[in-house]
Parts: structure tokens; sequence; C-alpha cells
């Protein structure tokens, strides 16, 4: 037993007997298998007892001379080994909570491989989400354009308004007056800058018009982002549904490694990118919102392949929204070979 003298020193005192800190479980435990130690050595026989409890030599009228007092360890003294099981228990009732919440921090590490302790959660501070904000242009056609047939792969034009997207503070769009290029290096109509010179108004000027077939458009961010949304404008004038859109993100401006699809409404595979499971929309003033999840990502590539009025392929505007990327970690230096 170590002497203590207040509940501060238990933690020092449970170390010195077990080298760390020990679980609540184990400490009671060891203490119940302790009690019960100790219970059976006070209710058992002593030592060298006759079967008749008299000690050999001892005349009929009492203990023989010489006997001192009953040792310290004799059932005689089982009172006292009771009332210290009983203080040992006040002991565990005190100090479990200390025992816990040493376990539960720095001394004994996280609850499990891989979890974090509640108190290293709460030191983590969670980013402030706000509404999105996208300046949106003035609408071009009410109600749902006649000349466009539902299908099952489309969905239900409705115009009200869009609801809030929520983003971390400080999101912007990164793609503004980033450089562009395309499967189309010649335009039919306008310049490729048109799609990241921020207007997003359906007039006439305002948009990029590549040939036929499947096209795409190309953002360079400049460096790694993680991305939130990405609004993409084709043409709004009048009614029409773009076919195969999709929106692929990698660091890799050849979009051979590490590309990540975010939006594919390619029913078909039409466009030899894959089926994809999201619906064709009618192109409006709103834009098609997508969710990019925080992805992270340097370039942008938007792919289409035609639409309900011709097989031209346009864009007005596409914005990316999110936020520069932490730099990745470098890897870790190869361990020396073994000598």
């Amino acid at each position: 037993m170590y002497a203590y003298e207040d509940e501060a020193d238990l933690p020092r005192l449970l170390k010195l007997s077990y080298g760390a800190p020990p679980t609540r479980g184990r400490f009671v435990e060891d203490l119940l298998v302790r009690m019960k130690e100790e219970l059976g050595a006070s209710q058992g026989p002593s030592q060298g007892a006759s079967p008749a409890g008299a000690s050999q030599g001892a005349s009929p009228a009492g203990p023989s001379q010489g006997a001192g007092p009953a040792p310290a360890d004799s059932p005689g003294r089982s009172p006292w080994r009771w009332l210290a099981a009983a203080a040992a228990v006040v002991v565990v009732t005190l100090c479990g909570a200390v025992i816990v919440s040493q376990n539960d921090t720095d001394l004994a590490g996280p609850r499990g491989p891989g979890k974090a302790t509640p108190a290293a959660i709460a030191q983590v501070p969670a980013e402030k989400m706000v509404p999105l904000e996208i300046k949106l242009p003035k609408p071009m056609f009410e109600g749902t354009p006649k000349n466009i047939k539902q299908h099952d792969n489309m969905e239900k034009y409705v115009e009200k308004p869009r609801p809030p997207f929520l983003v971390p503070e400080g999101t912007a769009n990164l793609a503004l007056a980033r450089p562009v290029k395309s499967s189309d290096p010649d335009p039919i109509i306008g310049e490729l800058n048109l799609v990241t010179d921020g207007d997003n108004e359906g007039a006439d000027g305002s948009y990029v018009e590549l040939g036929p077939g499947l096209q795409w458009v190309q953002i360079d961010l400049g460096r790694p982002a993680n991305i939130y949304a990405v609004v993409l404008w084709h043409y709004h004038a009048e009614g029409r549904v773009y076919h195969d859109v999709v929106i692929q993100v990698s660091d890799d401006p050849d979009f051979v490694n590490d590309v990540k699809t975010i939006y594919n409404n390619d029913f078909d595979n039409s466009s030899g990118l894959g089926i994809g499971k999201d619906l064709e929309y009618i192109d409006d003033y709103r834009g098609r919102l997508v969710d990019a999840r925080g992805v992270r990502a340097r370039c942008v590539r938007l792919y289409s392949n035609g639409n309900t009025s011709n097989d031209m392929n346009h864009y007005i505007e596409a914005m990316v929204f999110g936020k520069p990327a932490a730099p990745a970690a470098a890897p870790a230096a190869p361990a020396a070979p073994a000598t």
C-alpha cells in the first residue's frame, strides 16, 4: 500500500502500482480478487491447529504459557480486513472518475485505434457554413418550353427558386478570368474567354458556340482547390436540353490520370464516358448547380453533345466555387536498407 494525502495524488500511486493508470474495469477486477483472497483467509483454519481446536501442550485451564497476542493476520483480526476492503471500495468510488479521465486522455491514448477523444474533437473548429451567393441573370423565357418532350431520363421543369446551397465561409468563384481551352480551339461564335468572364446573361455576345458532336471546355484554376460547387449556363435565351452533360475534375491537365466525375446525365453512354445517373434538364437563367462535395482538383472539364434545338454546343458561363487547397503532404522518405 502507498500513502497519499488527497485524491490528486491517486493517479501517481496507481501508476506506481500498475506502471500506468489502469482502466476502471481492471482496477475493480483486481480489487474483487483481493477481497476474495482476504475473505478466504479470514474464514480458513489457522496453520498448525489440532482437530479439537486446542494447541498442543496447552493445559486444560487455558492457553499454553508464554503465548502472546494473536498475530496481525489471524482470524481474530478479520474485522480489520473487512474494514480495509470497505475502504478500498470507497477509494474506487472517489477516484473512478479520475482513472477514467486519465485513460481517456493523453496518458492512455484515444479510445481505440483511429478514434479521437471527445476533448480532441472539441479542439477541431468546424467551418462556418454560409449560403452560396450567385448573381443570377434576368430570365429570358417563362413556363415550360412546348417543343421539349418529357421522358424518363429528364427531370420535371420547376420554376420556383433554387433552395439555398451551403458552402464554407470564404468560398469564391475560382474560375473567374481563368484560362479556358477546348476540344474545338476555333469556336464558330465568340471566344473561349467568355466562359469565365463573369457574364452569365443570355443575350447575344455572351456565349461561345462550339462545333457539333461531343465537345468540351476546360478551366485551369491555377492550383489545386477544394471545390464545393460548379454552376453552369449553356444557353438560356430559350428553353433547351443539352445532351451528355458530364463534368469531370483532375489535377492532370490532359485528364488521363486521377479523373473524377462529379456529374453525368449521359443515360446511354453516347459520349463514351460511362452511363450517368443524373437527369437531363432544361437550361434556364438559374443555371445548373452541381454539388462537388469539396473534391480536390486543379482542372475542371465540361462536356456536352448538342441540344434539342440543334447539334451545336454552347457555353455562356461556368463558375467553380471553392477554396485553395492546403499543400499535399510530402511522401515519406524510404527507409534505409538494413546492413
